[in-house]
C-alpha cells in the first residue's frame, strides 16, 4: 500500500493529461539535457561519451525520484514496480535508483482531498462521521488512507485515490516507456511492448477500488479459518470506484518484529511464506506488491494483517503447473529438465543464445539451493542476496541479450524477491523445503 505514519510533505497531485505531460517532459528534457551537457564534457577530454553511466548521473537520479514522486499515480507505480527488477531488464544502477520510491510518503494537501471526497460522496460528507482525521496515516502511489469513526463508533481505514490517476494510467506508462528507450539504458532490439502491456492493465485494475474491494472480500474468505492471517473487513456503504472505506484494525509495523524471539520471528517468515505458495498453486490468485507497508502485526493477537488488494493478479492454472514442473525439476531434476521447464515459462525464447541461457540456469539454480537443503535457510546469515545481485550485474552487462520473460512471471518474481527481503530483515530461519514439498 505504501508508506506508513506519514511524515512526508503534501503536495497537489497534478490531475490532467496535459499537466502530467508538461511535468513529465520537463524532467526528460532536463535528464537529456545533463547527458548532452555531460557528453560535450567528455569528448572535450578526449573520451568517447559513456550514455548509460552519464543518464545514471546522480543530479538526473535526483531529477528522476523527485518528478515521479512529484506525479504519484502510475508514473511512481511503475517506478516502483521496474524498482523490483534485478538486472533482468533494467541496468541494476536504475533500479538502484528506483528503489528509494519505494519510501515515498508525499500526500495531498486537504483542499485537493476535499474536492475528491466532495466528487464521490458529495457535499456535506463530513456528517456521516463523528471524526474523520484530514491528515493521511498512509500515503502510496495511487491514494493515501485515513482513519475516521462512524457515529456508530466504527473506526474504518478509508484509502482515497489521488485525482486523474486512472485516467492519465496509459500515458504515464507510454511516457515511462519513452524514458526507457533513452539511448544507452536498454540494449537495442529489446522490446518491452508486452510488459508494458501487462503493466496498464495490471494498473487500470488497481485504480478500481470496485475490483479491489472484491479481492478484499475474497482474501479474507479463503482466510477466514487461517490462525495466522487477518484481513479487514469491507464497508460496502462508503466506497466507491475511488474510495475504499474498510475496517481499521488496531496493528504495529511487521518491523516490531525484529525484536522478537527467534521463533515468533521464524513463524510469521514461514506464514507468509506458505502463502505465497497457497496464493501460486491453490487460489490461483496473488498479491503482487510486497511493500512491507502491507504488512502489519495485529496488536490484540499478533496475526499478520494483509493489506492493500489492488495489485492482485489473477494465475492461469496452466502456468501454476509450469511452476509445479519447476519445483520438481528445481528440487530432483537434471540440467536439462530445469532448462525445459524454464523455456516453457518464458525465462528465455528459441533464439536466446547458449551463454545467455547458462547464465540464467546458474542463477536460477542459485536462488533454489535453499529448497534443496533439509535444514533451515537462515535469512539473516546468508549471502544468497549479493551473490544473486552479483549475478544480475552479469546479466545485466550482457548488452545483447534481448529477450523479456513474460510479465505474469515478472510480477510472480516480485512478490518472492519481497518476501525474501522480509525474511532477511526479520533474520528468520526456516525449513523451506518442508514447506515446497506439499506442493510437487
Amino acid at each position: 500500500m505504501g508508506s506508513d505514519g506519514t511524515g512526508g510533505k503534501a503536495s497537489p497531485v497534478p490531475g490532467g493529461r496535459a499537466a502530467r505531460l508538461f511535468h513529465f517532459g520537463g524532467m526528460v528534457a532536463g535528464i537529456a539535457g545533463g547527458v548532452a551537457a555531460g557528453g560535450l564534457r567528455q569528448i572535450a577530454g578526449g573520451q568517447r561519451p559513456d550514455l548509460q553511466r552519464l543518464l545514471l548521473t546522480p543530479e538526473n537520479a535526483r531529477r528522476l525520484t523527485e518528478s515521479l514522486s512529484h506525479m504519484r499515480g502510475a508514473a511512481l507505480k511503475m517506478g516502483q514496480m521496474l524498482s523490483m527488477d534485478t538486472g533482468v531488464v533494467l541496468p541494476p544502477e536504475l533500479t538502484t535508483i528506483l528503489a528509494s520510491l519505494r519510501d515515498d510518503a508525499r500526500h495531498m494537501p486537504p483542499k485537493q482531498l476535499q474536492a475528491v471526497l466532495d466528487a464521490e460522496w458529495g457535499r456535506g460528507w463530513r456528517a456521516r462521521f463523528r471524526r474523520f482525521d484530514v491528515r493521511p496515516f498512509a500515503a502510496a502511489s495511487i491514494g493515501q488512507v485515513h482513519r475516521a469513526e462512524t457515529p456508530e463508533g466504527e473506526v474504518l481505514a478509508i484509502k482515497v485515490q489521488y485525482p486523474g490517476v486512472r485516467d492519465s494510467i496509459d500515458s504515464d506508462v507510454d511516457n515511462i516507456a519513452t524514458l526507457l528507450r533513452l539511448p544507452g539504458l536498454l540494449p537495442a532490439g529489446m522490446d518491452l511492448g508486452p510488459l508494458l502491456r501487462a503493466a496498464k492493465a495490471q494498473l487500470h485494475d488497481e485504480a478500481d477500488y470496485v475490483t479491489e474491494a472484491a479481492y478484499l472480500q475474497h482474501f479474507g474468505k479463503v482466510l477466514a479459518q487461517d490462525a495466522a492471517f487477518v484481513v479487514p473487513s469491507l464497508h460496502e456503504a462508503l466506497s466507491t470506484r475511488q474510495v475504499l472505506a474498510m475496517g481499521y484494525v488496531e496493528s504495529l509495523p511487521i518491523d516490531v518484529l525484529q525484536d522478537a524471539p527467534q521463533a515468533l520471528r521464524d513463524r510469521a517468515a514461514r506464514d507468509l511464506i506458505a502463502l505465497v505458495l497457497r496464493e501460486l498453486f491453490e487460489f490461483h490468485a496473488m498479491q503482487t506488491d510486497p511493500n512491507l507497508a502491507n504488512y502489519r502485526v495485529e496488536s490484540a493477537t499478533g496475526r499478520i494483517v494483509l493489506l492493500d488488494f489492488g495489485a492482485v493478479r489473477k494465475i492461469d492454472p496452466g502456468l501454476s503447473e509450469d511452476f509445479r514442473n519447476l519445483l520438481r525439476a528445481a528440487l530432483d531434476g537434471g540440467q536439462a529438465d530445469r532448462q525445459a521447464a524454464m523455456a516453457r515459462i518464458g525465462y528465455f525464447g528459441p533464439d536466446t543464445a547458449q551463454h545467455h541461457r547458462d547464465l540464467i540456469l546458474r542463477m536460477f539454480d542459485m536462488a533454489m539451493a535453499p529448497l534443496r537443503q533439509r535444514e533451515p535457510f537462515d535469512f539473516g546469515t546468508s549471502d544468497l542476496l549479493e551473490r544473486l545481485r552479483a549475478a544480475g550485474l552479469a546479466l545485466g552487462a550482457e548488452r545483447d541479450l534481448i529477450h523479456v520473460p513474460p510479465a505474469e512471471t515478472l510480477f510472480l518474481h516480485r512478490k518472492i524477491g519481497g518476501m525474501y527481503l522480509l525474511a532477511a530483515r526479520l533474520r528468520a530461519r526456516v525449513a523451506l523445503r518442508d514447506l515446497v514439498e506439499g506442493w510437487r
